[in-house]
C-alpha cells in the first residue's frame, strides 16, 4: 500500500476553505496482506461533522484515517479532500532531532504566512497599488486561520493538556505520553478545516481529557476520530460509522448520537438474528421431513394392506419415491443466505448466594505498592468501584483480595468455599503454544471446575477460528476476551476486575456493564473509564490515595 505523505505523528494538509471544506470517500476497498480491512466504506465528514469511527481491534479504523487523509492510497474507491486536516496518529515516532519548537512553527506557518501576505498587500494598497484582491484573499485566509492569535492559543493548549511548552526541548527526550501531548495540543490549535484524531484519549489525566472534550466540542471546522472512549464518544459525537461486521457486509452510518448508534446497532443486529434464525429453522425442517422419507423408502417403501390389488401397490410405492425426491429437491434448493450472526455475550447465571460472606480485609497493606491501609468486608451481591491514580494501589488491592498477593502487614480472611476470579491488566502466564479452547479447558482443570462449566464457544467472547488457534496468536483483545471467559467459567461468588475496559470494543464494554448491574455475585471494580465511573455511579467508591497512608 503505497505512502503518499511523510510518515509523522502529526500530517498537516491542505489550505483553509471555511465552511466549503470536506472529504469524500466513496466505495474504499482496502487489503493488508491477504486481509480485507476495508470493503464498500463511504464516508463524508464536513464543516460541523463530529463523526465517530467504532469498531472492534483490526476492523480497519486507523486505516480508513489514513485513507481520508491521503497518507494511505486505497486499492479501489475516490477520496476528494477540500480545505485543511490535521491528522494525529497514535504512533509516536521521535522524527530525529525535531524540537518542540518545531513542531509549532510547522503548525503555525500558515499562520505566519497568511499575516506576511496581509502585510505585504496592506503595503501594497498604501502605495497605491492595484492590491485590492490580494489584500481581500490574504485577510480572508487569515480569518480562517485565526492567524493573529496562533502563538498564544498553541500555549492555551499545551496547558491544557499539561505538555511541554519549552521551544528548545528535543521531542525525543520526551516520555510517551508528553510527546503526544505536544502533538495533541499543537494540532488541536492549528486552526485547520478538519480534525481527524486517532485514539486522542491516550496519555491524557482527567483535567486533560475534560479540556480535549471542551475542545472538540468547540471546534469550529469538522471532526472525524476514532477511540474507545465511551465517555468521549458520549459527549462529542454526534454520528457513528461503525465498520463492525453486518449482514450484507458493508459499513453502517448511524445518526443521532451515542445512543442513536446504540439503538440503531441493536435494531439492525435483532432483525438479523431472527431472519438467520428463522432460515435456519426452515432448513432444519427440511432435513427433517427428507429424513423422514428416506427411512419410509429404507424400510422398504409403503407396505399395503392385505388384498390391496397389484396396480394401487405399484402407484402409493411411486408416490413414496415422488414424496421423497420433491424432499430432496426442496433440501437442495432451500440456501441459508442470512450470514451467521456476530457473537453477543453470554454471561453465565451466577450460583452466587447474597449474603455469603465472601472476603474480609483488615488494613491489609503492601510495602511500596499499597501504602493506604485498606479494610473491607465482601458478601455475596456487594458492589464496590475502586478508583486512584495511577500507583496508588489499586491493581493491588484486588490481587490481595484475591488471593494472588500476600499483604505485608493487616490481614485477609477469605471464605474457604468462596470462588474468586481476578481480570487482572496482564493476561494470565499460559501456553502460548496450545489452542485458546486448550488453553481455557486446563485452566477449568486446574481450578477444579465442575462438570456442567460453559464451554468456550457458549459464552460468545470469541469466534470459532480464535478458539483454535494459539493462544500466542491471538490479538490483546482476543486475549483479554479468553481471560474474561475464564473468570466467568469459574461461576465466582466474588469478581474482581482491573481495569475492565482495556482492550476491549465499545459495545462489550456496554453489554459487561448491563451484565455487572444485574449479575447475582460480588464485584469490584477498579477503573479509569469515564462511561463506566458514570454508569456504575450509584455503587459505593472506595479513592485510594497513595499521599494519604492514614
Amino acid at each position: 500500500m503505497p505512502i503518499t505523505q511523510p510518515v509523522r505523528s502529526c500530517v498537516w494538509i491542505g489550505t483553509p476553505q471555511g465552511s466549503a471544506a470536506h472529504i469524500r470517500a466513496e466505495s474504499l476497498h482496502v487489503t493488508l496482506g491477504d486481509r480485507p480491512v476495508l470493503s464498500g466504506a463511504d464516508v463524508t465528514v464536513s464543516a460541523g461533522s463530529r463523526l465517530a469511527i467504532v469498531g472492534d481491534n483490526g476492523r480497519g479504523k486507523t486505516t480508513l484515517l489514513h485513507v481520508l487523509a491521503g497518507i494511505l492510497k486505497p486499492d479501489s474507491g475516490v477520496v476528494t479532500q477540500v480545505g485543511s486536516l490535521v491528522l494525529v496518529k497514535q504512533d509516536m515516532a521521535t522524527e530525529d532531532d525535531r524540537t518542540v519548537g518545531d513542531l509549532i512553527a510547522e503548525a503555525t506557518a500558515p499562520s505566519r504566512a497568511a499575516l506576511q501576505a496581509l502585510d505585504v498587500a496592506s503595503a501594497a494598497l498604501a502605495t497605491g497599488e492595484d492590491a485590492a484582491d490580494a489584500y481581500s484573499a490574504a485577510l480572508e485566509a487569515a480569518r480562517l486561520l485565526d492567524a493573529w492569535d496562533a502563538e498564544r492559543r498553541v500555549d492555551i493548549a499545551l496547558a491544557g493538556l499539561n505538555a511541554c511548552s519549552d521551544r528548545a526541548r528535543v521531542l525525543s527526550t520526551l516520555s510517551v505520553g508528553q510527546r503526544y501531548r505536544v502533538r495533541l495540543a499543537v494540532a488541536l490549535w492549528s486552526t485547520p478545516d478538519l480534525l481527524l484524531l486517532d485514539e486522542p484519549t491516550n496519555h491524557l489525566d482527567a483535567a486533560g481529557l475534560s479540556f480535549l472534550t471542551e475542545r472538540l466540542r468547540d471546534h469550529p471546522g469538522g471532526l472525524a476520530l476514532v477511540s474507545h472512549d465511551r465517555a468521549l464518544l458520549h459527549d462529542v459525537a454526534t454520528s457513528f460509522l461503525d465498520l463492525d461486521p453486518t449482514r450484507d457486509g458493508l459499513p453502517r452510518t448511524y445518526s443521532g448520537g451515542y445512543q442513536g448508534w446504540i439503538e440503531g446497532r441493536r435494531r439492525e443486529r435483532v432483525a438479523w438474528e431472527q431472519d438467520h434464525a428463522a432460515q435456519v429453522a426452515q432448513h432444519a425442517e427440511l432435513k427433517r421431513a427428507a429424513a423422514e422419507a428416506r427411512s419410509r423408502l429404507s424400510q422398504g417403501g409403503w407396505r399395503p394392506d392385505k388384498g390391496t390389488g397389484k396396480h394401487q401397490r405399484a402407484t402409493r410405492a411411486a408416490g413414496v419415491v415422488q414424496a421423497f425426491n420433491r424432499r430432496v429437491e426442496d433440501l437442495e434448493r432451500h440456501e441459508i443466505d442470512v450470514p451467521q450472526p456476530p457473537l453477543r455475550l453470554a454471561w453465565p447465571v451466577s450460583s452466587a448466594r447474597p449474603g455469603q460472606s465472601v472476603v474480609n480485609a483488615s488494613k491489609a497493606a503492601v510495602d511500596g505498592r499499597l501504602v493506604t491501609p485498606v479494610s473491607v468486608d465482601v458478601s455475596g451481591g456487594d458492589r464496590l468501584v475502586v478508583t486512584g491514580p495511577n500507583g496508588a494501589g489499586k491493581s493491588t488491592l484486588l490481587a490481595v483480595l484475591g488471593q494472588r498477593l500476600v499483604p505485608t502487614s493487616g490481614h485477609v480472611r477469605v471464605n474457604p468455599s468462596a470462588r474468586i476470579a481476578l481480570l487482572s491488566q496482564e493476561v494470565p502466564d499460559w501456553d502460548h503454544v496450545s489452542p485458546a479452547h486448550v488453553a481455557y479447558e486446563t485452566f477449568l482443570a486446574n481450578h477444579g471446575c465442575r462438570s456442567h462449566a460453559p464451554s468456550l464457544g457458549s459464552l460468545g467472547l470469541l469466534e470459532p477460528s480464535a478458539t483454535r488457534a494459539p493462544v500466542g496468536r491471538l490479538s490483546q483483545g482476543q486475549q483479554r476476551r479468553l481471560h474474561l471467559a475464564m473468570c466467568l467459567a469459574l461461576d465466582p461468588d466474588l469478581l474482581l476486575l482491573d481495569e475492565p475496559t482495556n482492550h476491549l470494543s465499545s459495545s462489550l464494554v456496554d453489554d459487561i456493564t448491563t451484565e455487572l448491574l444485574q449479575t447475582s455475585c460480588a464485584v469490584i471494580v477498579a477503573t479509569h473509564d469515564r462511561q463506566m465511573l458514570k454508569d456504575l455511579a450509584d455503587w459505593p467508591h472506595l479513592h485510594l490515595d497513595p499521599k494519604d497512608p492514614s
